[in-house]
């Protein structure tokens, strides 16, 4: 009965246009009311609580170093470098995005921020060339949602918080299943794209693509600071978080001087306007976590999911299809929030190794990014390609059975996750 009340007003809140997270903070009263336990006071502490976590002001940081890459040139040369390497070959403008897309993904954890970048640049060069505009702008979304599973990614800090799981594993767990998304893609692209009729750009010389290296040299470096500070233990996620912000900055205004000091009232507006949102939202959900464990909601959905509990990969394949489900319908960190208090305790007494499970939530959730009618990342790229949401939405189906399919051979095959991972350690 209490998973009922919560989930009726949470979409019935959600239906009549109410913002998520006063919409949780509704839900939460509805099974206050119910629980005949209503305190303001209780309700105002969580909300303080849930913000109050030294890892979460990770997010902030990133959130400026995204910002900081974009306005200062970082992202555009990893893009140019990619251009100069294959943009030559037949649909090498799509392996461009793909690649970009990884190092983008390394650089911000942003998915939105990602995409943007990558359909700025490259939707206008792949039009000219003649490629399928949904096709492309399907392209596009699907490499932006990389960004939340390859680290940094604000999906992990918020996870890791949550369900008090190590970020720094969930970071270092997160390389090799958002390096296989990327593969997937490539040959989702070589296999739909094969028989386009495009322009294909002129091989560059090995001068230029020296030079491009050389241009995006500072970009590259920014992950191998925070891979290797996280795997050697110079830094703590946040303290990454500071590092990645202000290396973004310093490249930006000294190196390649596009970032301007007038430029960064707006940088750092536009980082605070993001993190506000999201820690209003892990405020607001912090409430619902303390109800859902004081009505015992992950108790119900353990009784659903009995049938499966004796059978590691069984549950993780119902749980991944839950998901999928409540991805379609929810955004990324607003399901995160809702759905860790509900399955974390599940996944431990199944003796599901929760960092491994994190990981496999997050791209769930990343890819719910793909999936209408939410489906951010496809109206950023929709609004930006000036393509119907409904053209944008047919061309991205492949790469989302591709994403889904690696989605599905991670949960058969945990080892691809966490032998890597016990390497990384």
């Amino acid at each position: 009965m209490t998973l009922l009340i919560f989930t009726v007003t949470l979409l019935g809140a959600m239906a009549i246009g109410m913002p998520i997270a006063f919409a949780l903070m509704f839900s939460s009263l509805a099974l206050m009311w119910h629980l005949d336990a209503f305190d303001a006071q209780a309700l105002a502490l969580q909300m303080i609580n849930g913000a109050d976590s030294f890892p979460l002001l990770a997010i902030p940081f990133f959130m400026l170093a995204g910002e900081a890459m974009n306005a200062g040139g970082l992202s555009r040369r990893l893009v140019q470098l990619g251009l100069t390497l294959v943009g030559h070959v037949r649909g090498g403008l799509g392996y461009v995005a793909i690649i970009a897309a990884i190092f983008l993904a390394s650089l911000s954890g942003s998915a939105v921020a990602d995409t943007a970048a990558l359909a700025a640049v490259l939707i206008p060069v792949m039009r000219q060339a003649g490629h399928d505009m949904p096709r492309a702008c399907g392209l596009m979304a699907s490499g932006g949602i990389i960004a939340p599973v390859i680290p940094p990614s604000i999906g992990y800090i918020v996870f890791g918080v949550a369900a008090n799981v190590s970020i720094t594993s969930l970071f270092l767990a997160g390389i090799v299943p958002g390096i296989l998304m990327g593969a997937a893609l490539a040959i989702t692209w070589a296999l739909t794209s094969r028989k386009e009729k495009t322009a294909i750009l002129p091989r560059q010389s090995w001068g230029v693509r020296l030079k491009a290296l050389k241009d995006a040299t500072f970009a590259l470096i920014l992950p191998a600071i925070i891979v290797g500070g996280l795997k050697f233990g110079a830094f703590t996620p946040t303290e990454a978080a500071v590092v990645a912000a202000v290396y973004a900055i310093f490249v930006g205004m000294v190196i390649y001087r596009e970032l301007k000091p007038r430029d960064l009232p707006m940088v750092m507006l536009g980082a605070v306007r993001t993190s506000a949102a999201v820690m209003f939202l892990v405020s607001a959900a912090a409430v619902s976590a303390y109800l859902i464990t004081i009505a015992d909601i992950p108790g119900e959905v353990r009784g659903m999911l009995e049938p499966f509990m004796g059978e590691r990969i069984v549950l993780m394949i119902a749980i991944m299809i839950l998901v999928v489900i409540v991805g379609t319908a929810l955004d990324f960190i607003p399901t995160i929030l809702i759905l860790t208090p509900v399955l974390m305790p599940i996944v431990r007494e199944a003796g599901i190794d929760p960092v491994y499970f994190g990981v496999l939530f997050i791209m769930n959730n990343a890819i719910g990014l793909l999936t209408p009618p939410v489906g951010t990342v496809l109206n950023v790229v929709s609004s930006i390609a000036k393509v119907g949401m409904g053209a944008v939405t047919r061309g991205v189906v492949p790469f989302l059975i591709s994403q889904l399919i690696v989605l599905f051979a991670l949960t058969l095959m945990p080892w691809l996750v966490l032998e890597p991972l016990r390497w990384l350690r």
